[in-house]
């Protein structure tokens, strides 16, 4: 079916002289899509329409010559009407970018995005330096926290001395990611996997470290150095700081420098 033909009798709304009952539209969208003949081009004009209904997009992904086209697939992923038991299972077959472009498009509803973000973080143990810098960069604020405890000490044949300083620059880029949150910050800090590197790197972050929830988070950890645990207990109010060290994995004398800190008795 030609293009025009798509646009003109699926997308100019019905006149009041000659209606189109809307089960009419939907059937005819339905063998469009579902016609071996439809081509990239003529796919992606069909997708375009926002107002497809989700049995046409179902009966567009069991077109095996439409989905030949690596755009067809993203762009039926990327549409806002296409069912979660389809969009998902698709985007398992993309490349790692293809995944990020899906992530950050507007038009894909929050819980898909959720679902191939962690497509994606399943995948980060096996993409290369190159492509963890992009993603650090790009991604979604997920991906980015999910850099930022991903440490790879490698195969065992790498030398650690080698496979930090790696890291450490993933982590750097992610930290940087202007789509992080305080909060996905804070949860890295506080998980389990968080290293001494992500904590010193936070406490020394620009940005970060200037955030008082973040600063309280850091506290809580059991990597913070001493200088920044004294600096940071100095801004938050000694009944906050008790609550916070309650729970803070730092070494007792530490905690307790803190505390007489906080209510000014001599060190």
């Amino acid at each position: 079916m030609p293009e025009d033909d798509i646009l003109e009798r699926e997308s100019v709304p019905p006149s009041a002289a000659n209606p189109l009952p809307a089960t009419v539209a939907s059937a005819n969208l339905s063998r469009t899509a579902a016609d071996p003949a439809l081509n990239e081009d003529l796919a992606l004009a069909l997708l375009k329409r926002a107002d497809l209904p989700a049995e046409v997009l179902e009966q567009l992904a069991k077109n095996a010559n439409a989905l030949k086209s690596r755009k067809v697939k993203i762009a039926l992923v990327s549409h806002p009407h296409t069912p979660r038991h389809v969009s998902v299972p698709l985007a398992r077959q993309f490349y790692t970018f293809d995944l990020m472009k899906v992530t950050l498009s507007s038009r894909v509803p929050a819980d898909v995005k959720v679902a191939v973000d962690n497509v994606l973080i399943s995948r980060l143990k096996t993409v290369t330096l190159g492509e963890r810098l992009t993603l650090a960069r790009r991604a979604s604020g997920r991906v980015a926290a999910a850099l930022l405890l991903d440490v790879d000490i490698g195969d065992g044949k790498t030398a650690v001395a080698e496979t930090v300083p790696r890291e450490t620059r993933v982590m750097q880029t992610a930290l940087e990611n202007p789509r992080l949150t305080e909060a996905l910050v804070i949860k890295s800090v506080l998980g389990p996997a968080a290293s001494v590197a992500l904590v010193h790197a936070v406490a020394r972050h620009a940005k970060w470290s200037r955030r008082r929830e973040i600063r309280a988070a850091l506290l809580r950890t059991r990597h913070l150095p001493l200088a920044r645990a004294l600096e940071f207990s100095c801004e938050i109010p000694a009944p906050l700081l008790q609550d916070v060290l309650a729970s803070s994995h730092l070494p007792a004398p530490v905690k307790a420098q803190l505390l007489r800190q906080s209510q000014g008795a001599p060190r």
